[in-house]
Protein backbone atom coordinates (compact mmCIF):
# COMPACT_ATOMS: atom_id res chain seq x y z
CA UNK A 1 0.00 0.00 0.00
CA UNK A 2 0.89 3.47 -1.05
CA UNK A 3 1.02 5.88 1.92
CA UNK A 4 -0.56 9.43 1.11
CA UNK A 5 -0.66 12.35 2.79
CA UNK A 6 -3.23 14.95 1.29
CA UNK A 7 -3.00 18.44 1.37
CA UNK A 8 -6.12 20.62 0.49
CA UNK A 9 -8.11 17.82 1.46
CA UNK A 10 -11.70 19.50 1.67
CA UNK A 11 -11.81 21.18 -1.59
CA UNK A 12 -11.92 19.58 -5.02
CA UNK A 13 -8.56 18.32 -5.62
CA UNK A 14 -8.73 16.75 -1.61
CA UNK A 15 -11.99 15.40 -2.25
CA UNK A 16 -11.42 13.28 -5.44
CA UNK A 17 -8.29 11.97 -4.24
CA UNK A 18 -10.48 10.67 -1.09
CA UNK A 19 -12.55 8.86 -3.42
CA UNK A 20 -9.62 7.34 -5.28
CA UNK A 21 -8.28 6.39 -1.71
CA UNK A 22 -12.04 5.11 -0.65
CA UNK A 23 -12.20 3.15 -3.96
CA UNK A 24 -8.71 1.02 -3.92
CA UNK A 25 -8.05 0.73 -0.43
CA UNK A 26 -5.88 -2.17 -0.86
CA UNK A 27 -3.27 0.40 -3.15
CA UNK A 28 -3.51 3.37 -0.75
CA UNK A 29 -3.80 4.98 2.77
CA UNK A 30 -3.74 8.45 4.34
CA UNK A 31 -1.15 8.92 6.92
CA UNK A 32 -1.98 13.13 6.61
CA UNK A 33 -4.42 15.69 6.11
CA UNK A 34 -4.46 19.22 5.81
CA UNK A 35 -7.22 21.83 4.82
CA UNK A 36 -7.34 25.63 4.84
CA UNK A 37 -10.98 26.37 6.39
CA UNK A 38 -13.72 23.71 6.30
CA UNK A 39 -13.47 22.35 9.40
CA UNK A 40 -16.20 20.37 9.55
CA UNK A 41 -15.50 18.52 6.39
CA UNK A 42 -11.95 17.55 7.63
CA UNK A 43 -13.55 15.99 10.77
CA UNK A 44 -15.73 13.76 8.52
CA UNK A 45 -12.66 12.50 7.01
CA UNK A 46 -10.30 12.00 10.00
CA UNK A 47 -13.29 9.90 11.14
CA UNK A 48 -13.07 7.96 7.76
CA UNK A 49 -9.86 7.67 6.85
CA UNK A 50 -8.12 7.62 10.29
CA UNK A 51 -4.99 9.91 9.26
CA UNK A 52 -2.15 9.66 12.14
CA UNK A 53 -1.90 13.63 12.07
CA UNK A 54 -4.15 16.31 10.74
CA UNK A 55 -4.59 19.97 10.66
CA UNK A 56 -6.08 23.09 9.70
CA UNK A 57 -5.01 26.35 9.37
CA UNK A 58 -8.06 28.31 10.65
CA UNK A 59 -6.93 27.81 13.96
CA UNK A 60 -10.71 28.89 15.64
CA UNK A 61 -12.13 25.65 14.03
CA UNK A 62 -9.36 23.73 16.15
CA UNK A 63 -11.69 22.76 19.31
CA UNK A 64 -14.80 21.98 17.18
CA UNK A 65 -12.80 19.48 15.57
CA UNK A 66 -11.48 17.88 18.75
CA UNK A 67 -14.63 17.55 19.77
CA UNK A 68 -16.29 16.49 16.82
CA UNK A 69 -13.52 13.10 17.05
CA UNK A 70 -13.05 12.84 20.31
CA UNK A 71 -14.34 9.00 21.02
CA UNK A 72 -11.53 8.17 17.89
CA UNK A 73 -8.94 5.92 19.30
CA UNK A 74 -6.35 6.07 18.87
CA UNK A 75 -6.88 9.82 17.96
CA UNK A 76 -4.78 11.69 15.29
CA UNK A 77 -2.32 14.02 16.06
CA UNK A 78 -4.48 17.91 15.70
CA UNK A 79 -2.75 20.45 14.70
CA UNK A 80 -3.62 23.96 13.60
CA UNK A 81 -1.96 27.04 11.70
CA UNK A 82 0.06 27.20 8.86
CA UNK A 83 2.98 25.89 11.05
CA UNK A 84 0.49 22.65 11.59
CA UNK A 85 0.04 22.28 7.63
CA UNK A 86 3.82 22.47 7.17
CA UNK A 87 4.30 19.73 9.67
CA UNK A 88 1.55 17.75 8.56
CA UNK A 89 3.37 17.75 4.88
CA UNK A 90 6.49 16.40 6.31
CA UNK A 91 5.08 14.08 8.52
CA UNK A 92 5.83 10.58 9.24
CA UNK A 93 6.41 7.74 6.46
CA UNK A 94 4.24 9.12 3.47
CA UNK A 95 5.79 8.72 0.37
CA UNK A 96 3.88 11.26 -1.93
CA UNK A 97 2.33 13.98 -0.77
CA UNK A 98 -0.89 15.31 -3.00
CA UNK A 99 -0.61 19.26 -3.19
CA UNK A 100 -4.04 20.30 -3.85
CA UNK A 101 -4.23 23.88 -1.41
CA UNK A 102 -4.94 26.48 -3.72
CA UNK A 103 -2.73 29.45 -4.26
CA UNK A 104 0.62 30.51 -2.53
CA UNK A 105 -0.17 28.99 0.25
CA UNK A 106 0.43 25.81 -0.88
CA UNK A 107 4.48 26.95 -1.61
CA UNK A 108 5.59 26.55 2.24
CA UNK A 109 4.35 23.04 2.97
CA UNK A 110 5.53 21.35 -0.43
CA UNK A 111 9.31 22.70 0.31
CA UNK A 112 8.64 21.20 3.66
CA UNK A 113 7.94 17.69 2.14
CA UNK A 114 10.20 18.00 -0.33
CA UNK A 115 12.85 18.11 2.00
CA UNK A 116 11.40 15.37 4.17
CA UNK A 117 12.19 13.16 1.18
CA UNK A 118 8.67 12.98 -0.30
CA UNK A 119 7.81 12.71 -3.70
CA UNK A 120 5.23 15.23 -4.66
CA UNK A 121 1.83 15.06 -6.76
CA UNK A 122 1.40 18.46 -7.75
CA UNK A 123 -2.07 19.69 -8.18
CA UNK A 124 -1.70 23.14 -7.44
CA UNK A 125 0.56 25.27 -10.07
CA UNK A 126 1.49 27.92 -8.00
CA UNK A 127 4.21 26.27 -6.48
CA UNK A 128 6.49 26.26 -9.40
CA UNK A 129 5.27 29.33 -10.93
CA UNK A 130 5.72 31.19 -7.46
CA UNK A 131 9.11 29.43 -6.27
CA UNK A 132 9.94 27.02 -9.32
CA UNK A 133 13.30 28.54 -9.19
CA UNK A 134 13.48 27.44 -5.66
CA UNK A 135 11.67 24.29 -5.74
CA UNK A 136 13.54 22.34 -8.79
CA UNK A 137 17.24 22.81 -7.40
CA UNK A 138 15.55 21.10 -4.24
CA UNK A 139 13.79 18.37 -5.67
CA UNK A 140 17.40 17.51 -7.32
CA UNK A 141 19.10 17.95 -4.35
CA UNK A 142 16.80 15.09 -2.30
CA UNK A 143 16.03 13.42 -5.22
CA UNK A 144 12.68 13.28 -4.67
CA UNK A 145 10.13 12.69 -7.84
CA UNK A 146 7.21 15.92 -8.57
CA UNK A 147 4.34 14.20 -10.38
CA UNK A 148 2.18 16.75 -11.88
CA UNK A 149 -1.44 15.84 -10.88
CA UNK A 150 -3.63 18.69 -13.50
CA UNK A 151 -5.06 17.19 -16.58
CA UNK A 152 -2.80 19.15 -18.85
CA UNK A 153 0.60 18.45 -17.51
CA UNK A 154 0.01 15.06 -16.88
CA UNK A 155 -1.31 14.87 -20.13
CA UNK A 156 2.22 15.84 -21.08
CA UNK A 157 4.12 14.11 -18.77
CA UNK A 158 1.90 10.72 -19.88
CA UNK A 159 2.97 11.31 -23.41
CA UNK A 160 6.70 11.89 -22.89
CA UNK A 161 7.11 8.61 -21.85
CA UNK A 162 9.28 6.38 -23.74
CA UNK A 163 10.07 10.02 -25.91
CA UNK A 164 14.07 10.26 -25.69
CA UNK A 165 16.11 13.38 -23.98
CA UNK A 166 16.25 16.14 -26.90
CA UNK A 167 13.35 14.50 -28.61
CA UNK A 168 10.56 17.00 -27.31
CA UNK A 169 9.74 20.32 -29.94
CA UNK A 170 6.77 21.82 -28.99
CA UNK A 171 3.95 21.48 -25.94
CA UNK A 172 0.26 22.12 -27.13
CA UNK A 173 -1.67 23.02 -24.07
CA UNK A 174 -5.68 22.93 -24.75
CA UNK A 175 -7.88 24.68 -23.08
CA UNK A 176 -11.93 24.57 -22.68
CA UNK A 177 -12.43 28.38 -23.14
CA UNK A 178 -13.84 28.50 -19.76
CA UNK A 179 -17.33 29.80 -18.90
CA UNK A 180 -17.09 32.85 -21.96
CA UNK A 181 -15.63 30.88 -24.86
CA UNK A 182 -18.54 31.56 -27.04
CA UNK A 183 -19.76 35.09 -25.51
CA UNK A 184 -18.58 38.28 -27.73
CA UNK A 185 -15.70 39.78 -26.07
CA UNK A 186 -17.95 43.06 -26.59
CA UNK A 187 -20.22 41.37 -23.49
CA UNK A 188 -17.55 40.74 -20.78
CA UNK A 189 -17.97 43.62 -19.50
CA UNK A 190 -21.77 43.22 -17.75
CA UNK A 191 -20.86 39.78 -17.17
CA UNK A 192 -21.13 38.52 -13.06
CA UNK A 193 -19.61 36.09 -10.78
CA UNK A 194 -22.18 33.83 -11.59
CA UNK A 195 -21.98 34.13 -15.19
CA UNK A 196 -18.29 33.69 -14.44
CA UNK A 197 -18.44 30.54 -12.26
CA UNK A 198 -20.85 28.46 -15.00
CA UNK A 199 -18.00 26.48 -16.62
CA UNK A 200 -18.60 24.15 -19.24
CA UNK A 201 -16.81 21.46 -18.53
CA UNK A 202 -15.12 21.00 -15.37
CA UNK A 203 -16.37 21.06 -11.50
CA UNK A 204 -13.59 23.09 -9.94
CA UNK A 205 -13.16 25.47 -7.20
CA UNK A 206 -14.50 28.50 -7.17
CA UNK A 207 -10.86 30.73 -8.18
CA UNK A 208 -9.75 27.96 -10.60
CA UNK A 209 -13.01 28.66 -11.92
CA UNK A 210 -12.96 31.91 -12.78
CA UNK A 211 -9.04 31.71 -13.67
CA UNK A 212 -10.37 29.70 -16.53
CA UNK A 213 -13.01 32.19 -17.74
CA UNK A 214 -10.31 34.78 -18.03
CA UNK A 215 -7.41 32.23 -19.58
CA UNK A 216 -5.08 33.06 -16.96
CA UNK A 217 -5.14 29.46 -15.75
CA UNK A 218 -3.96 28.74 -19.45
CA UNK A 219 -1.29 31.23 -18.71
CA UNK A 220 -0.07 29.96 -15.26
CA UNK A 221 -0.11 26.32 -16.98
CA UNK A 222 2.55 28.24 -19.74
CA UNK A 223 4.91 29.25 -16.51
CA UNK A 224 4.31 25.92 -15.03
CA UNK A 225 5.23 23.39 -18.22
CA UNK A 226 8.16 25.48 -18.55
CA UNK A 227 9.56 24.60 -14.97
CA UNK A 228 8.30 21.05 -15.66
CA UNK A 229 9.67 20.66 -18.63
CA UNK A 230 12.59 22.70 -19.46
CA UNK A 231 11.11 24.33 -23.15
CA UNK A 232 11.20 28.30 -24.00
CA UNK A 233 8.02 30.13 -24.04
CA UNK A 234 8.50 30.46 -28.18
CA UNK A 235 7.96 26.41 -27.66
CA UNK A 236 4.75 26.31 -25.66
CA UNK A 237 1.29 26.57 -27.39
CA UNK A 238 -2.02 27.06 -26.15
CA UNK A 239 -5.47 26.02 -28.56
CA UNK A 240 -8.81 25.99 -27.73
CA UNK A 241 -10.86 22.83 -27.72
CA UNK A 242 -13.56 23.05 -26.53
CA UNK A 243 -15.17 19.24 -26.10
CA UNK A 244 -12.06 19.07 -23.29
CA UNK A 245 -11.04 15.45 -24.45
CA UNK A 246 -7.26 15.69 -25.63
CA UNK A 247 -5.61 17.08 -22.32
CA UNK A 248 -2.84 18.08 -24.44
CA UNK A 249 -0.09 17.15 -26.97
CA UNK A 250 3.35 17.44 -28.00
CA UNK A 251 5.43 17.95 -31.04
CA UNK A 252 8.18 15.98 -31.00
CA UNK A 253 11.38 16.66 -33.35
CA UNK A 254 10.43 14.85 -36.39
CA UNK A 255 6.96 16.56 -36.10
CA UNK A 256 5.05 13.91 -34.98
CA UNK A 257 2.37 15.08 -32.78
CA UNK A 258 1.06 13.14 -29.25
CA UNK A 259 -2.18 13.75 -27.62
CA UNK A 260 -3.50 12.25 -23.98
CA UNK A 261 -7.61 11.42 -24.48
CA UNK A 262 -9.75 11.19 -21.72
CA UNK A 263 -13.32 12.63 -20.71
CA UNK A 264 -13.10 15.43 -18.10
CA UNK A 265 -12.55 13.77 -14.96
CA UNK A 266 -9.70 15.09 -12.82
CA UNK A 267 -9.52 11.33 -10.93
CA UNK A 268 -7.89 10.38 -13.84
CA UNK A 269 -4.38 12.15 -13.56
CA UNK A 270 -4.42 12.13 -9.82
CA UNK A 271 -4.67 8.21 -9.93
CA UNK A 272 -2.00 8.21 -12.69
CA UNK A 273 0.02 10.57 -10.38
CA UNK A 274 -0.90 7.98 -7.30
CA UNK A 275 -0.07 4.88 -8.91
CA UNK A 276 2.93 6.00 -10.89
CA UNK A 277 4.16 4.28 -12.92
CA UNK A 278 1.54 1.72 -12.71
CA UNK A 279 -1.72 1.73 -14.20
CA UNK A 280 -4.79 0.57 -11.39
CA UNK A 281 -7.42 -0.97 -13.43
CA UNK A 282 -10.89 0.87 -12.77
CA UNK A 283 -14.34 0.48 -13.86
CA UNK A 284 -15.11 4.38 -14.46
CA UNK A 285 -16.60 5.22 -17.87
CA UNK A 286 -14.47 4.59 -20.89
CA UNK A 287 -14.04 7.03 -23.69
CA UNK A 288 -16.35 6.48 -26.62
CA UNK A 289 -15.16 8.95 -29.63
CA UNK A 290 -17.86 7.57 -31.77
CA UNK A 291 -20.23 8.97 -28.99
CA UNK A 292 -17.94 11.81 -28.47
CA UNK A 293 -18.47 12.25 -32.56
CA UNK A 294 -15.86 15.54 -32.80
CA UNK A 295 -13.07 17.57 -31.82
CA UNK A 296 -13.26 21.38 -32.33
CA UNK A 297 -9.71 23.39 -32.44
CA UNK A 298 -9.47 27.26 -32.37
CA UNK A 299 -7.07 29.92 -31.74
CA UNK A 300 -7.41 31.99 -28.52
CA UNK A 301 -8.49 35.48 -29.28
CA UNK A 302 -6.05 37.63 -27.22
CA UNK A 303 -8.24 40.76 -27.24
CA UNK A 304 -10.72 38.44 -25.08
CA UNK A 305 -8.22 36.68 -22.97
CA UNK A 306 -5.21 39.46 -22.26
CA UNK A 307 -4.49 37.85 -18.62
CA UNK A 308 -2.70 34.97 -21.42
CA UNK A 309 -0.53 37.60 -22.72
CA UNK A 310 0.08 38.79 -18.99
CA UNK A 311 1.28 35.29 -18.07
CA UNK A 312 3.77 34.83 -21.30
CA UNK A 313 5.32 38.57 -20.73
CA UNK A 314 5.64 37.19 -16.88
CA UNK A 315 7.44 34.06 -17.18
CA UNK A 316 9.47 35.40 -19.91
CA UNK A 317 10.72 38.38 -17.67
CA UNK A 318 11.65 35.66 -14.87
CA UNK A 319 12.93 36.42 -11.88
CA UNK A 320 10.57 37.57 -9.56
CA UNK A 321 7.71 38.13 -11.94
CA UNK A 322 5.92 35.18 -12.45
CA UNK A 323 5.36 35.33 -8.71
CA UNK A 324 4.39 38.84 -8.80
CA UNK A 325 1.83 37.92 -11.73
CA UNK A 326 0.49 35.24 -9.58
CA UNK A 327 -0.24 36.60 -6.16
CA UNK A 328 -1.80 40.14 -8.43
CA UNK A 329 -4.06 37.68 -10.10
CA UNK A 330 -5.25 35.75 -6.51
CA UNK A 331 -6.24 39.25 -5.22
CA UNK A 332 -7.96 40.33 -8.32
CA UNK A 333 -9.87 37.48 -8.55
CA UNK A 334 -10.56 37.44 -4.88
CA UNK A 335 -11.52 41.54 -5.44
CA UNK A 336 -13.81 40.34 -8.13
CA UNK A 337 -15.80 37.67 -6.03
CA UNK A 338 -16.37 39.97 -3.85
CA UNK A 339 -17.97 42.16 -5.98
CA UNK A 340 -15.41 44.87 -5.47
CA UNK A 341 -14.26 45.00 -9.29
CA UNK A 342 -15.45 43.99 -12.82
CA UNK A 343 -14.24 41.18 -14.52
CA UNK A 344 -12.60 43.32 -16.72
CA UNK A 345 -10.82 44.73 -14.24
CA UNK A 346 -9.38 41.26 -13.33
CA UNK A 347 -6.58 41.93 -15.88
CA UNK A 348 -5.97 45.84 -15.52
CA UNK A 349 -5.48 45.11 -11.97
CA UNK A 350 -2.59 42.54 -12.86
CA UNK A 351 -1.00 44.68 -15.92
CA UNK A 352 -0.61 47.31 -13.28
CA UNK A 353 1.21 45.65 -10.13
CA UNK A 354 3.49 43.85 -13.14
CA UNK A 355 4.58 47.09 -15.09
CA UNK A 356 5.44 48.87 -11.59
CA UNK A 357 7.38 45.60 -10.55
CA UNK A 358 10.96 45.32 -10.97
CA UNK A 359 11.76 41.33 -11.42
CA UNK A 360 14.69 39.90 -8.65
CA UNK A 361 16.64 37.18 -11.01
CA UNK A 362 17.18 34.33 -8.60
CA UNK A 363 20.75 33.62 -7.34
CA UNK A 364 20.18 30.01 -8.88
CA UNK A 365 19.41 29.88 -12.69
CA UNK A 366 16.66 27.66 -13.72
CA UNK A 367 18.43 24.35 -13.76
CA UNK A 368 17.48 23.01 -17.32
Amino acid sequence: MKAITLLGSTGSIGTQTLDIVSQYPDQFRIVGLATKRNGQLLAEQIRQFRPEIAAICDVDQLPMIQTAIADLDPQPMLLAGEEGVVEVARYGDAEVVVTGIVGCAGLLPTIAAIEAGKDIALANKETLIAGGSIVLPLMQKHGIQLLPADSEHSAIFQCLQGVPAGGLRRILLTASGGAFRDLPVEQLASVTIADALKHPNWSMGKKITIDSATLMNKGLEVIEAHFLFGLDYDHIDIVIHPQSIIHSLIELEDTSVLAQLGLPDMRLPLLYALSYPDRIPTAWEPLDLVKIGTLTFREPDHDKYPCMGLAYAAGRAGGSMPAVLNAANEQAVALFLEEKIQFLDIPRVIGKVCDRHHPHQPQHPHPR
